[in-house]
């Protein structure tokens, strides 16, 4: 069920250099376009579902709102930051447009998980993936400022928010990590999903 107070931000701004250039979000996998699939499952947990990517044309498609980074240069941290000033809602589902297999069940645990701290994201002993995790509209300040003090890597963001964590153990319920955490970096990553 959508929850009226959560808004999905797909985050499409990078540059694939790793896959050529291509639009990852646009990938097929099991036959459809991976961001296809994310909008289908975000509309399930979130009442308003966007995209944050430089240009708008290549969603027209999809009927979604599309927002540039605010702050061009910074990064995936840049296109958080954006999502969370552009979000309606007062929680922000953040995940990267790479994601093929996002599991309804797991996005409403991090949402549950959100509501009693700055976000909430998956940890397993690879570590945190900040680009599948729920984050408080609240903490866009603390984002902003860590950009302007050069502090880009999304996963020390626990050093200024306060995070919980969906761990491994509980994260197993919904899935293999390993399929729920896939995302496509390059190519071999690709021939793993398709």
């Amino acid at each position: 069920m959508a929850h009226a107070t959560v808004a999905a931000a797909i985050l499409a701004g990078g540059q694939a250099r790793r896959f050529g250039g291509r639009d990852k979000s646009r990938l097929l996998v099991r036959g459809r376009p991976i961001i296809v699939r994310q909008v289908e499952i975000l509309q399930r947990v979130a009442a308003t579902v966007f995209v944050v990517a430089p240009d708008a044309a290549r969603f027209a498609d999809l009927g979604l709102p599309v927002y540039p980074d605010l702050l061009p240069g910074a990064g995936a941290m840049g296109g958080l930051h954006t999502a969370l000033e552009m979000s309606p809602a007062e929680r922000v589902l953040v995940v990267a447009c790479d994601m093929p297999f996002l599991h309804d069940g797991m996005l409403e645990r991090l949402i549950e998980l959100a509501a009693g701290a700055d976000g909430a994201w998956v940890r397993t002993a690879h570590g945190v993936e900040p680009l599948l995790a729920c984050y408080q509209r609240a903490t866009r300040a603390a984002v902003r400022d860590a950009i302007g003090a050069g502090r880009l890597k999304l996963a020390d963001l626990d050093t200024v928010l306060h995070m919980r964590e969906l761990a491994a153990v509980e994260l197993a319920a919904f899935g293999p990590a390993d399929e729920l955490l896939a995302n496509v970096n390059d190519p071999a990553d690709y021939g793993k999903v398709e």
